[in-house]
């Protein structure tokens, strides 16, 4: 049964998206069998691995029933994607009326789980009712931090998030780890906010941390990960790394 890890964190512009598409397309290049669930209306994801979002049948079609999920699923070489278009920006007005509303996603994506090894979700850069389907869908959860102060403000207010849901809808859910983003090492900011972080989150936060890379934000305009994109670049060693200390960290 596949490993659901939501990667979350309600501040937009952290890495989310990037941290998703390139983590999925390194572990399928390491040989396990990996699905994207862009849960993001803005279908950054969906565009990043390749799937045109403006003619994908997605994730929204499948939570409102009017296709199985099984049909949504779209196979790309980078790794299986389960497509978002913007009709899920209103999916969160629409779910509000529905039987177990929160559990929609999971209901979903339970039928798909006996056929990989890891699914990740890119959840929407906010706390609303599709972050929470996302919450009570995973697992466990991988928090992407920009090395900057006001990543350490949202990252507080998630985690009394995670603990509401933790209490109420998914005792299970737990903390798979804390990714550094966009980094720059040179800088007294970015390594106060390392420490801070790991003062935090004592033993989650993992030892690679990715780079600000240019390389990395030309390559979703291209549909392709970095690893497709540019294999030398400082971006694509960082995920390739990050995707093999991920895979230690889960066997371990």
């Amino acid at each position: 049964m596949a490993k659901t890890i939501a990667i979350v964190n309600q501040k937009g512009g952290v890495g989310k998206t990037t941290t998703c598409v390139n983590l999925a397309a390194a572990l399928t290049e390491a040989g396990q069998r990996v699905l994207l669930c862009d849960f993001d209306p803005q279908a950054n994801s969906t565009s990043g691995m390749g799937v045109d979002k403006t003619v994908s049948k997605g994730v929204y079609d499948a939570l409102i029933g009017e296709i199985p999920v099984e049909d949504a699923v779209v196979h790309t070489k980078y790794g299986d994607v389960l497509p978002s278009n913007k009709a899920l920006a209103g999916a969160g007005v629409e779910l509000i009326a529905m039987d177990r509303r929160e559990f929609l996603l999971k209901d979903a994506l339970a039928r798909l789980k006996d056929r990989y090894d890891f699914l990740f979700i890119d959840c929407p850069p906010s706390l609303e009712l599709l972050t929470l389907n996302a919450l009570c869908a995973a697992d466990s959860i991988l928090v992407p931090v920009q090395g900057e102060y006001y990543a350490l403000e949202g990252l507080s207010d998630l985690m009394n998030t995670v603990r509401i849901v933790r209490r109420s809808l998914n005792p299970q859910l737990e903390l798979d780890g804390v990714l550094l983003t966009m980094f720059d090492g040179r800088t007294n900011l970015a390594l106060q906010v390392a420490e801070e972080v790991k003062h935090y989150f004592p033993g989650k936060v993992y030892a690679t941390v990715i780079p600000r890379n240019v390389r990395l934000s030309e390559a979703p305009s291209h549909g392709k990960p970095i690893t497709a994109y540019d294999r030398t670049s400082r971006g694509a060693e960082a995920y390739t790394a990050f995707a093999a200390e991920f895979l230690k960290k889960q066997s371990a």
